[in-house]
């Protein structure tokens, strides 16, 4: 595995395991390859979408993990928007090319504003919600942590990792 690889997956708090017999050899080397592959299936070609990030603007070590997250959903600037959950959400517009939105939402109350849902956090992950623009789309919504708490808790990077393959899955049935 890449230095660049082995660099995200440490901002992610996922841990690199070894064998025990040759240490020098990375046994999850293939496992994070098809990790990898799943995550990135889809965005180097044709069917691309747009991704809209709510929640708070993140700052310092939020804003480095918010910037490995684009790097690993191989997320070019014109595919990415951040949006703030007090936006007037009947006002957003979806891209003209067609492109299949998702929402990604930083937080409960992130969540919970755009969607209306009124569930901790915890009851929305792992969930596919649903934002109504007010244009007769609903826009999949995935809840996971505020990066910021996600900057602090190594533990829970790994279940943002399962949020946005959860993400991923729902473009590819789009």
């Amino acid at each position: 595995m890449s230095n660049t690889h082995s660099s995200f997956l440490k901002e992610m708090g996922i841990t690199e395991w070894t064998s025990r017999d040759e240490p020098s050899v990375e046994v999850v080397s293939s496992e994070v390859s098809v990790a990898q592959n799943v995550i990135a299936d889809g965005t180097h070609n044709s069917a691309r979408a747009h991704w809209w990030f709510f929640g708070a603007q993140p700052q310092g070590d939020a804003q480095i993990l918010f910037q490995n997250v684009l790097r690993v959903l191989g997320l070019a600037s014109n595919e990415w928007s951040w949006k703030s959950p007090n936006d007037n959400l009947s006002k957003m517009h979806l891209p003209e090319n067609g492109m299949p939105v998702v929402a990604f939402a930083f937080g409960g109350p992130a969540a919970q504003k755009i969607t209306g849902e009124r569930d901790p956090l915890p009851q929305l992950r792992e969930t596919i919600l649903a934002l109504n623009t007010g244009n007769d789309e609903e826009i999949p919504v995935i809840a996971t942590f505020d990066l910021a708490q996600l900057a602090s808790k190594s533990k829970d990077k790994a279940m943002l990792w399962q949020d946005l393959l959860l993400a991923k899955s729902v473009l590819q049935n789009i």
